[in-house]
């Protein structure tokens, strides 16, 4: 019996192969965007809870502990203009394996109770391996781009993120191309995680030049 391809049973070879994809890997995407000043609150969140989540070592403690604080962080920063799904179905194309539950994204509209485009999809890697989750989170982000068009934005970029709570790796998604950042950011620098979170997720990034 042949498993039905979702989300989550992509990998990168496979996710490549069915939609025609090419993927860069040696640009540091994000370099030009700095750390932001973080919340006493989420200072002392990760202070107080990282060992424990690492400790416990569960994907549900480092989403609880880790990854949702730095989210709502992101939220906060933007004055609340954005909205926070998590554990949430993408059902968009069936037929090329496009469904099933995403594990966090970030929509860039204010409405909270449904899904609005344009999206941010954010994959909470398995089994501690950064690498294995590039697959799922590129073929989420595949969703996604479908997601808005037939929602009428006219998005053209998509952005991802890789994270174990503690290490996050980020993407983006343009035209036929998956770029991988060439970089790797960890809790020591959570500053500059939320910085680039708020990037992708600002409702308006082309009036930015850095967040």
């Amino acid at each position: 019996m042949t498993l039905q391809l979702t989300y989550s049973r992509f990998t990168l070879p496979i996710v490549k192969d069915r939609f025609g994809l090419t993927t860069e890997e040696g640009l540091s995407l994000f370099a030009e965007i700095p750390a932001v000043p973080i919340s006493d609150h989420l200072a002392k969140t990760i202070e107080e809870f990282t060992p424990l989540a690492l400790a416990i070592n569960t994907e549900k403690a480092r989403s609880e502990w880790i990854i949702a604080p730095i989210l709502g962080e992101v939220r906060q920063r933007l004055h609340r203009q954005i909205s926070l799904f998590s554990g949430w179905e993408l059902d968009v194309d069936s037929s090329s394996g496009l469904t099933g539950v995403c594990d966090y994204m970030i929509s860039r509209a204010r409405e909270q109770y449904y899904l609005s485009a344009p999206i941010v999809t954010i994959v909470e890697a398995k089994k501690e391996n950064i690498n294995a989750g590039l697959g799922q989170c590129i073929a989420t982000m595949m969703g996604a781009r479908i997601f808005n068009q037939r929602e009428g934005s006219a998005i053209t970029t998509i952005y991802g993120a890789v994270t174990m709570g503690n290490q996050w790796k980020f993407l983006k998604l343009e035209g036929q191309t998956a770029y991988i950042d060439l970089n790797d950011y960890y809790l020591v620098d959570v500053g500059r995680i939320v910085g680039i979170l708020s990037y992708m997720a600002e409702p308006e990034p082309e009036m930015l030049a850095v967040t």
